[in-house]
């Protein structure tokens, strides 16, 4: 990233999260290297807030989720503090409450977000990586969910996640065995998008942000919205799909995109 990127340490104790944003693309960087960037159950309750701060900022169309260092995207939750925070039933129901808040604010945001996945992506670090849109990985990335060798259970919403990525039979292998998968393995089922050499994985994921922060907003968003609807059951439009298809002829995109066209050149889109 542009050395100049502005950097606010948000929320979380001791900058255990941290947004940065360069130009029209924002960085949430889990950012506790020396523990694999285990998630605490404050930095769970911190996300919903900061995502909800990039929602709001118009000056930011794409959101990138990344591990601090290269060794790993997140290790999953901070086992560390399971007595404390969940040692009893009533623990655990805010503990899961925590988690599926902050996994629903990155899935809900209407810009599109991409996990950058350098090294282990494992448990609860998985769960935020299967909430953004596309999930880009290097070779040495290796995932897994291991409820199963905890004596916990997968909540519905992330199990879905899973299945949809996956398929059901292979949703089934990865949550009964919590055995690890490597990054061709996990490009092959569908849980990575990409898979690139460890050096080029930054560099090919800011890219890519920054290729979609030049495309039309309105169709790019419009898009992560229909595709959304279709994963949970619709099938066929209704007023808000058709609203967004007609509404789009009367965007400045729109009329941006088709002069660019009739002119033969690269369209600049707001």
């Amino acid at each position: 990233m542009n050395s100049a990127s502005h950097a606010d340490r948000f929320a979380a104790p001791d900058g255990d999260l941290v947004l940065r944003r360069d130009g029209a693309v924002a960085t949430v960087l889990l950012n506790r290297p020396d523990s694999h960037n285990a998630i605490t159950l404050d930095m769970y309750t911190a996300l919903p807030d900061l995502f909800g701060v990039l929602a709001a900022d118009e000056s930011v169309k794409v959101v990138v989720l990344r591990g601090a260092g290269v060794r790993s995207f997140a290790s999953g939750a901070d086992i560390s503090e399971f007595e404390r925070v969940r040692g009893d039933a009533g623990k655990a129901r805010v503990y899961n409450d925590r988690v599926a808040a902050a996994e629903q604010s990155i899935e809900q945001l209407d810009k599109p977000t991409i996990a950058m996945i350098h090294g282990y992506c494992i448990g609860g670090g998985a769960g935020l990586a299967f909430a953004a849109d596309l999930r880009f990985g290097d070779e040495r990335t290796t995932m897994a969910i291991t409820p199963a060798k905890l004596g916990l259970v997968y909540s519905l919403e992330s199990t879905k996640r899973l299945v949809d990525l996956a398929g059901p039979s292979r949703a089934k292998w990865i949550l009964m065995s919590g055995e690890k998968m490597s990054a061709p393995e996990a490009l092959r089922v569908g849980l990575l998008d990409e898979v690139t050499p460890v050096d080029d994985l930054e560099k090919h994921t800011y890219d890519f942000a920054h290729l979609l922060s030049t495309r039309a907003q309105f169709s790019v968003r419009a898009a992560k919205t229909i595709v959304n609807r279709i994963v949970a059951g619709q099938t066929t439009e209704d007023a808000v799909t058709t609203d967004l298809r007609n509404t789009s002829f009367d965007t400045a995109d729109y009329a941006e995109g088709v002069r660019a066209f009739l002119d033969k050149r690269t369209p600049r889109f707001g």
